[in-house]
C-alpha cells in the first residue's frame, strides 16, 4: 500500500517501555524515536487513526509512556530509493579480490539512510566496483562490515563478496579486530586507562548514546592512553575492544572529558572561564574550522578472510586535524 510517497511497515512493530523509563515521553515522540526512519507526524497520523496501540487499547499522541507498557504500532514509512552508482572520489588505501580499505573523509556518511539517500560512502563504492557483499540484497548495506559517525574520519575495511563478509564480520563480533583511533579531548584524563560500562539508548533521547547504570545495556571497552598534553586539552589514543555506536564519543564524555567540538556529547561548550588562562577565541577558531568531533580512525588490523595471515593498515592524521594540533602546541603548550 502506498500514500503520498509512503508505503506501509510490512512488519508489525512491538515495544516494550524498560522499567527504567521513568522520566515522562509523550508517544509520539518515544515512537519517532525508537522507528527508523519515522517522523514524528507520520507517527501522530498513525495514532490518530488507531494504528498505534498501548496495552491492547487505542492512545492519544499526548499520552506519557510508563515503564513496561506494551505497545504495539503500524507505521508508514518512506519508499526506500534503489542504490544509485556516483563518481565520488574515494581514498583507497588497499584494495585485492577480497576487500577495500577506505580512508573516509569526515563530514561523508557511510550508507544510505533517510536524510542521506545519495553522497554516501556505498554510492562512490557501488561506482567504483560492482563488486560489494550483499550488492544485490536491498535489504542490506553493500560491502559495509563496520561504520564510523559521518562526522569522524579515517579507516573502513569493506567486504568485495559474501564470504569475506562473514569471515570479516565474525573477527568484529569475537572483538579480535585492532582498531586504534586519535582525538583531542578536553580536560587531563590519566596517562592511560580502561572504561568498561554498559552502554545503549540514552533514557531520555533515543537518538543518542549513554553509559547506562541500571543494568541495561551491552558492554563496551576502551582502552586508552595520553599521547599529548596541553592547556586545558589532551591528544589520546583509543583501542577499541568493543564497537558500540558512538562509543569513544560516549566513554569520554561520561568521564568528563568531551572529545573537541564534539556538539552531540558536550564538546562544543567552552568548559573554562576567562579567568584560567585558556583562549576562548582560539577554541571558537577551532570549533568553526573542524565543524565536527576531533575523532580519527588512525589503524585497523585483522586476519586476511582468504590467506588468515595478519594485515595492518594506518592512515595519517587529516589536514583539520593536524591544524587543530598545531594550533594548540603553538598557543596552549
Amino acid at each position: 500500500m502506498s500514500e503520498n510517497g509512503y508505503e506501509k511497515e510490512t512488519r508489525h512493530l512491538r515495544f516494550e517501555v524498560a522499567p527504567g523509563q521513568t522520566t515522562p515521553v509523550r508517544i509520539d515522540r518515544y515512537l519517532a524515536d525508537m522507528v527508523q526512519n519515522a517522523t514524528r507526524s507520520k507517527v501522530q497520523q498513525a495514532i490518530s487513526e488507531g494504528r498505534v496501540l498501548v496495552n491492547g487499547k487505542p492512545t492519544k499522541a499526548s499520552y506519557l509512556v510508563q515503564p513496561d507498557d506494551l505497545i504495539e504500532a503500524e507505521i508508514l514509512k518512506h519508499k526506500v530509493p534503489e542504490l544509485a552508482p556516483e563518481p565520488i572520489p574515494i581514498d583507497i588505501i588497499f584494495e585485492d579480490d577480497d576487500f577495500l580499505i577506505i580512508n573516509k573523509p569526515s563530514h561523508m556518511v557511510v550508507h544510505p539512510a533517510f536524510g542521506n539517500w545519495t553522497g554516501t560512502l556505498v554510492n562512490a563504492l557501488l561506482h567504483h566496483t560492482g563488486q560489494l557483499s550483499g550488492a544485490n540484497d536491498p535489504a542490506v548495506r553493500p560491502g559495509i562490515v563496520h561504520r564510523i559517525d559521518k562526522g569522524t574520519s579515517g579507516l573502513l575495511v569493506v567486504a568485495k563478496h559474501d564470504t569475506a563478509h562473514q569471515l570479516l564480520a565474525k573477527q568484529f563480533a569475537k572483538h579480535t579486530i585492532e582498531r586504534s583511533y586519535q582525538a583531542i579531548v578536553w580536560g587531563q584524563p590519566p596517562d592511560e586507562g580502561t572504561f568498561d560500562s554498559l552502554m545503549g539508548r540514552h533514557p531520555r533521547d533515543r537518538k543518542l548514546m549513554a553509559v547506562l547504570t541500571d543494568g541495561r545495556g551491552k558492554q563496551a571497552i576502551t582502552h586508552f592512553k595520553v599521547l599529548e598534553r596541553f592547556d586545558h586539552l589532551s591528544l589520546i589514543e583509543a583501542r577499541l575492544e568493543t564497537g558500540r555506536t558512538h562509543q569513544i564519543r560516549v566513554h569520554f564524555a561520561d568521564a568528563g572529558f568531551p572529545l573537541l567540538a564534539d556538539a552531540v556529547y558536550g564538546g562544543a561548550a567552552v568548559r573554562y572561564g576567562s579567568n584560567t588562562g585558556f583562549r576562548k577565541d582560539l577554541f571558537l577558531k577551532l570549533f568553526k574550522e573542524l565543524g565536527r568531533q576531533c575523532l580519527h580512525a588512525k589503524t585497523l588490523g585483522f586476519l586476511h578472510p582468504s590467506t588468515g595471515e595478519p594485515v595492518h593498515f594506518e592512515s595519517p592524521l587529516p589536514a583539520d586535524f593536524e591544524h587543530a594540533l598545531e594550533q594548540l602546541r603553538t598557543y596552549c603548550s
